[in-house]
């Protein structure tokens, strides 16, 4: 067989990745993990860990991330640097493109792409990102210490940056289209209560303010409306204003990374990959092609958690170790 062929390929490497990744190293299955763009996905950018069982006092999601790869590496997971940009084949072996340089083969694919952080795509947005608008309080949030930062968004993402962002920042103020949070209760109540923590309700981002060529954010221009959603309103019923602020952090939602999949698997009409649920459970990691296999946020747009993650990456591997082994027995009846 090529040195080009693995009998599992792994596409990505955060929590659904690195353990589809231990239990198939485990089966003796030798998967190559293509690590992606993003090494350690979405938790590797999480400053505290508090919901993964077994860590009573909590653990940093890049420190976890790493400590699943070297486990994975124990058992003998083989991890190189590759985004896979063309999947080809509806049955083994797979054919992958990867960087678009290079073809790899495999008998099965576990698909653990993730997700990437979603944009306003607003004037200024994209000229200072990276420069004072930042997808990453964890990874940025230390630059602003004893500034005031925006955070745009109203669900659980959100509300964990501007609560981290309030021990470096003098002042979080949370922008939201509507007058009412979509985070979970408790991370409603801690943001709510939190005395560094101020919000901008029914407003919507049309502007990211600042100087370009020096890289600095001066503030955010928004419109309100009393009724929220200004943006779906007329101009003369809407308020424009500009909130002065040192950086800005998004914080609405992800996109799925599966634009390499497009005409090949089935996906919903916001790109997550749809899986065939039947009789059996773990059948909700199987996609429509035999020995293709979807775990992690790159399916999951509901409960977006480490466990839940790392619970698809096992089915994953195991699936695949079944009908792998079930290969075998055919050829060898």
């Amino acid at each position: 067989m090529s040195d080009n062929h693995h009998p599992v390929i792994i596409a990505g490497s955060g929590c659904a990745g690195h353990t589809a990744a231990i239990y198939a190293a485990r089966a003796d299955l030798k998967p190559l993990v293509l690590e992606g763009n993003e090494p350690g996905g979405q938790l590797s950018l999480t400053s505290d860990v508090e919901n993964f069982p077994g860590f009573p006092e909590g653990i940093g999601g890049y420190e976890m991330i790493e400590g699943m790869k070297k486990q994975a590496e124990k058992f003998g997971a083989i991890y190189e640097w590759g985004v896979v940009t063309k999947m080809e084949g509806k049955k083994p072996p797979y054919t992958l493109t990867v960087d678009d340089e290079r073809t790899l083969t495999c008998d099965a694919f576990i698909i653990a792409t993730g997700a990437r952080a979603r944009r306003l795509n607003v004037p200024g947005e994209g000229e200072l990102f990276g420069r004072g608008v930042s997808s990453c309080a964890t990874c940025d949030g230390a630059f602003y210490k004893d500034q005031v930062v925006t955070v745009i968004g109203g669900g659980d993402s959100a509300m964990e940056e501007a609560i981290f962002l309030t021990r470096f920042a003098t002042k979080v103020i949370i922008i939201h289209r509507r007058a009412e949070l979509r985070a979970s209760q408790i991370m409603q109540t801690r943001a709510l209560e939190h005395p560094k923590i101020e919000f901008c309700w029914n407003a919507e981002v049309t502007k990211v303010v600042g100087d370009y060529e020096a890289g600095t954010v001066s503030g955010v221009e928004v419109i309100t409306h009393p009724d929220g959603a200004p943006s779906d309103r007329p101009e003369s019923e809407v308020e424009r204003k500009v909130i002065p602020c040192d950086g800005m952090f998004l914080g609405i939602g992800h996109i799925p990374n599966t634009e390499f999949l497009e005409g090949v698997l089935d996906l919903d009409e916001e790109g997550y990959i749809v899986t065939v649920k039947g009789a059996i459970v773990t059948q909700d990691v199987s996609t429509e092609l035999e020995a293709v296999y979807a775990a992690g946020d790159v399916v999951d747009k509901r409960y977006r958690q480490a466990i839940t993650a790392a619970g698809m990456g096992c089915k994953a591997a195991m699936e695949a170790e079944e009908h792998l082994a079930s290969r075998r027995e055919l050829a060898s009846a």
